[in-house]
């Protein structure tokens, strides 16, 4: 299914976790190059570039911050040797823990600003920048990696959700404006298992969340990033060459609520 024979891959925030697992995925897939973006984590950059020159990508590694205008043309540009960019994942994202959403207080507007800036805007302008290149290819794809967040309105924060909603109606904007040189979709996970959450909490709280969501889900998972990547390929995919404007969630069924075995 994800054959990346000769493609070219640019992920912003593939240093760590789901971004990490697309290039990674993407590599041994066949693709002939992967460009690695990340802000602050050079080590895990390096670390997962190696892995996809293993899996006998070319690889390179951008710092960039994708919430300015400056750093994503600098990304784009950087595909540029390759003379197009054949899948664009936009990974890279940024949340404010609020305990409550009911604690209004717990927000600020600059809050909101901020994660706009690299949720909503970043993703906007890595498109924009990497256009000529995208059009350049024979089947290009767009993935915007979104959250459950933004179709429920859960989540760390009503900012982090209300800027995942904005990505996914943005999602369908582009899908139609880019059509039919480029193919836009978004895909919406749950929880992923990553150090997200151990950085935010610790490990003892995330393992006490990763129980939880193993008991509440009807699959009865917590969701790695390979699981999620695997799902990530498809759309990236030649076999997903007629999907465009889709927005898929990939949670182990947490939209639907724990649904009691004796009721199966």
């Amino acid at each position: 299914m994800a054959d990346f024979d000769g493609r070219i891959v640019l992920v912003t925030g593939s240093a760590t976790g789901l971004g990490a697992a697309i290039a990674l995925g993407a590599a041994r897939g066949g693709a002939r190059a992967i460009l690695i973006n990340y802000t602050k984590s050079a080590k895990e950059a390096e670390e997962t570039a190696d892995a996809c020159r293993a899996a006998g990508a070319d690889v390179s590694v951008i710092q960039a911050d994708v919430g300015d205008d400056g750093d994503c043309q600098r990304l784009a540009a950087a595909a540029a040797r390759f003379g197009r960019i054949d899948a664009l994942v936009n990974n890279a994202g940024i949340t404010k823990h609020a305990q409550r959403h009911s604690d209004l207080d717990a927000l600020s507007a600059e809050d909101f600003q901020r994660l706009y800036r690299v949720n909503v805007i970043g993703p906007f302008q890595m498109v924009r920048a990497a256009r000529p290149l995208l059009e350049a290819s024979d089947g290009a794809g767009v993935l915007m990696i979104s959250s459950i967040a933004g179709v429920a309105g859960i989540g760390s924060s009503v900012a982090y959700a209300a800027s995942k909603g904005a990505l996914n109606t943005m999602t369908l904007s582009l899908a139609r404006a880019l059509a039919p040189k480029i193919r836009v979709n978004a895909l919406c996970p749950g929880f992923i298992d990553t150090r997200w959450f151990t950085d935010a909490f610790g490990e003892e709280t995330t393992d006490k969340l990763r129980q939880s969501i193993r008991a509440s889900t009807p699959m009865q998972a917590a969701s790695t990033p390979e699981d999620i990547a695997d799902a990530a390929l498809f759309f990236l995919s030649r076999a997903a060459r007629h999907v465009t404007g889709e927005t898929l969630l990939v949670d182990a069924g947490m939209h639907l609520g724990f649904t009691p075995l004796t009721a199966r």
